[in-house]
């Protein structure tokens, strides 16, 4: 009886580990994008995902095609102009900022990203005291959702794809 019940704890320690999930960690390397809306109210949530869609596909036109993160950040730096232009055609008071700005610990389709200050692109609309977008820029995973219509698991498979060419 006592052999019986070693062997089956064993086994479910095997298997314990064997389902836990490998945790994908975004590099050290990354760029990250954020969108802060104005306020929470269903005018301004509108307007942040608007002004999302219009900078997520100019900055897919800018980095989409690089896998190297100088180049990346220098292709933004040398193109926020653009960003500006788009956020010009609103009627909203609104601030960008590339550099190193906190994030809160933040999970998206099963991949954890850690809080901390990170090199990325932040736009503030008005008072910024609205929920906000985010996404990594570089590698490209915001992207993703746009290009590919992946569910969870193919996200992670091709978030990891992308995240091992830049390493």
């Amino acid at each position: 009886m006592k052999k019986i019940i070693i062997i089956l704890f064993i086994l479910m320690v095997i298997g314990v580990f064997l389902n836990e999930k490998e945790q994908l960690l975004i590099p050290d390397n990354a760029i990250r994008f954020r969108i802060i809306a104005n306020s929470d109210s269903e005018e301004d949530q509108k307007l942040k995902l608007e002004i999302k869609d219009k900078v997520e596909n100019e900055l897919y036109n800018i980095i989409g095609n690089t896998n190297d993160i100088g180049v990346a950040r220098m292709r933004i730096k040398n193109n926020l102009d653009k960003v500006d232009d788009i956020l010009r055609d609103y009627n909203v008071d609104y601030d960008i900022n590339y550099g190193d700005n906190y994030f809160p610990v933040k999970e998206y389709k099963g991949i954890e990203y850690d809080a901390g200050n990170y090199e990325s692109l932040v736009i503030t609309l008005g008072n910024g005291t609205g929920h906000n977008w985010w996404c990594v820029l570089f590698p490209p995973l915001c992207l993703l959702d746009e290009e590919e219509n992946l569910d969870d698991v193919e996200y992670e498979l091709y978030a990891k794809k992308l995240i091992n060419k830049i390493k």
